[in-house]
């Protein structure tokens, strides 16, 4: 994969250099701030190749990519400067946003760049804790404790490296603010605690606690600052902010840190951690069943962040119960990716992305290409998830599992749980269920088409419209029964017939798309393949999607890279939700033009879902006619 062009593409289609205040990564999205959220091409970004899908959470534009996320986000900031700051929608955009949307942007902004560092430490942590429990290496010994400090290091310097990220998302001198942070961990002010309640600043008292691996009291302060710190560039002379603003800001900010902030931040995160152990032993199982069950849809909306403050405050007093059955629903997901595999037997393009996916979520906890890829795409295992992540959840709610370290949930994490015999039985339990009912039932659904505006059949010469409903997707002859075991998609082109092989785009050539032809068009007319419905049609005109009765989801892509001609050449006649017969009308376009601005007309015809597993004939004639017979599929 070229990852320089594809962050070009991706920075392009969000709207350019200039529609972008701030960019951050974690492990499988490119977060970005915009300055207008309606800028950014979102239908076309989500079609682009390597690109998984698209959520835009909590105040940011997120754009899924995978594993490489990093890679393309080296190549994206090279010659740039977004600096991973942004500012806040209300300031760049003019819309208003919920205080909770504020909340989770802040908080997912502030957590994102440093989530590697946590999770690699994470995992070193849980690496000494095997090797010591096999007995290859003493808790005592030098390289224990060399490689325990690296894995400690980013929890008990947290409110340093938070003060960083805070400092940065709120606009205020990030490395002002990890001075706040680090005061409270320094050896003069940690030295104070020997004092016991004999400690004040000009004479009022200071309550002196452990900052260490805290959350809350750096999230307080940091605000505090950056409020303070625009308010003192606004009174003092510019010429003396050098000095005179960071100066003042540590003066005021550290001992009010130490006698206010950083108290009752502490006392809120107890407060809270408090709350969510009462409420989870009331009923452990219930809470099992809540976050197991539904955190999957928790992370698809971002509001998985509001835990992150309230896990890492309780991992520092001994080990948190939210992850622990939140882990539940992370082995559901790659149960069902795993069911689907074993399933798809015929269709090797879903195989391999179902296989592919179970790895990296069983090796690396990474599992937004299932979610995004398989489960949002397949509805019919939504409730498969849903009931193998409540059991899983349920089982670590009721033996009161915890997680001692910040990890993702991963095979080789397991030893950092407790107790560890429940958990790993748990998360069996989540993988097993989800795999079996999924090869049970299947992961395909009948297909409906739900649309604004539909024209009805009868009216579709004269223009006239029908109102608003949810309709079936009209049935193709071949297709109105459950016996029938075969389908035809005929030329929606006149042209010459070529294989997706010889294709000038990895995305067609590769069959990554789907299996299918390309037809090099003589006539630049696109005619509709099948009696279906339009279930998609780009807003450039030069790519349209339609299904069938049948369920089968066709793609046409008129060109290589024709979507850079934003509409230009491309007249649709159709509309998103028009029923069509085989045969009608769906796009016009200028072949010559589009020669002429650089582009290769040849246009892959795409067979890229089917609601059973089918093979895809071609027909042999090099030479087609629109109408003519261009694919069958055979059950």
């Amino acid at each position: 994969m070229d990852h320089k062009k594809m962050g070009d593409d991706i920075v392009r289609l969000v709207g350019g250099e200039a529609n972008i205040n701030g960019l951050v990564h974690c492990a499988t999205r490119l977060r970005f701030n915009l300055k207008d959220s309606k800028k950014a091409e979102r239908e076309t970004l989500e079609k682009h190749d390597g690109v998984i899908t698209v959520v835009e959470s909590g105040g940011q534009f997120q754009v899924v990519i995978g594993s490489h996320v990093a890679h393309v986000y080296a190549e994206i900031m090279k010659n740039r400067d977004f600096g991973g700051e942004s500012s806040s929608t209300t300031e760049t955009t003019g819309e208003k946003t919920s205080v909770l949307s504020k909340v989770f942007e802040i908080i997912s902004g502030s957590f994102s760049p440093l989530i590697p560092a946590m999770a690699g430490s994470g995992m070193l942590k849980a690496l000494l804790t095997v090797l010591t429990m096999l007995g290859w290496m003493s808790d005592t010994s030098d390289t224990y404790l060399i490689l325990s400090a690296a894995g400690n290091a980013v929890f008990y310097f947290l409110p340093i490296f938070l003060g960083i990220t805070l400092g940065m998302k709120l606009k205020a001198n990030p490395y002002v603010a990890g001075v706040i942070g680090a005061a409270l961990l320094e050896p003069n002010f940690t030295g104070l605690m020997d004092k016991g309640s004999d400690v004040s600043f000009l004479g009022i008292p200071v309550v002196m606690m452990n900052y260490s691996a805290s959350v809350f009291p750096i999230f307080i302060s940091i605000s505090i600052y950056a409020l303070l710190d625009r308010l003192l560039k606004k009174i003092i002379l510019k010429d003396l902010q050098l000095f005179l603003v960071p100066m003042i800001a540590l003066i005021i900010m550290v001992p009010l840190s130490a006698m206010a902030f950083g108290p009752f931040g502490t006392n809120v995160g107890d407060w809270i951690s408090s709350g969510v152990t009462w409420l989870i032993d009331v009923s452990g199982i219930l809470s099992g069943i809540v976050l197991g069950g539904f955190m999957t849809f928790m992370v698809i909306f971002g509001l998985h962040w509001g835990f992150t403050p309230i896990t890492i405050q309780n991992i520092g007093v001994g080990g948190d119960p939210i992850e622990a059955m939140a882990a539940a629903a992370v082995f559901a997901q790659i149960g069902v990716a795993f069911g689907i595999f074993l399933k798809a037997k015929k269709d090797k393009t879903l195989r391999t992305l179902a296989g592919s996916t179970s790895l990296t979520g069983l090796l690396a906890g990474v599992t937004e290409p299932i979610v995004y890829g398989l489960v949002l795409r397949y509805k019919r295992v939504i409730p498969i998830v849903v009931i193998a992540g409540a059991v899983g959840g349920a089982i670590n709610g009721h033996f009161g599992v915890k997680m001692t370290a910040y990890v993702f949930h991963n095979i080789f994490a397991i030893p950092v749980y407790t107790p560890t015999v429940v958990y790993v039985i748990a998360i069996v339990c989540s993988f097993a269920i989800a795999a079996v009912l999924t090869v049970m039932f299947g992961y395909e659904s009948k297909t409906k088409a739900t649309v604004a505006e539909v024209k009805d059949v009868n009216d579709m010469n004269t223009g006239a419209m029908s109102e608003s409903k949810t309709i079936e997707v009209p049935a193709a002859p071949e297709a109105k029964t459950a016996e029938v075991k075969k389908e035809q998609i005929h030329s929606p082109l006149t042209g010459k017939a070529v294989t997706l092989s010889t294709i000038n785009d990895p995305a067609f050539s590769t069959g990554a798309m789907g299996k299918g032809l390309a037809i090099v068009p003589e006539i630049g007319e696109v005619v509709s393949p099948v009696d279906g419905v339009v279930t998609s049609l780009f807003p450039t005109g030069h790519a349209i999607g339609l299904t069938t009765g049948a369920g089968t989801e066709i793609l046409i892509h008129i060109g290589i890279n024709t979507v850079a001609l934003k509409g230009k050449h491309f007249t649709p006649v159709v509309q998103e939700g028009d029923i069509v017969r085989q045969g009608d009308l769906l796009i016009q376009f200028d072949i010559e033009q589009i020669k002429q601005a650089g582009y290769e007309t040849v246009t892959p015809v795409i067979v890229t879902l089917t609601q059973h597993e089918v093979d895809v004939f071609e027909t042999s004639q090099e030479h087609v006619q629109k109408n003519d017979v261009l694919l069958t599929l055979v059950v």
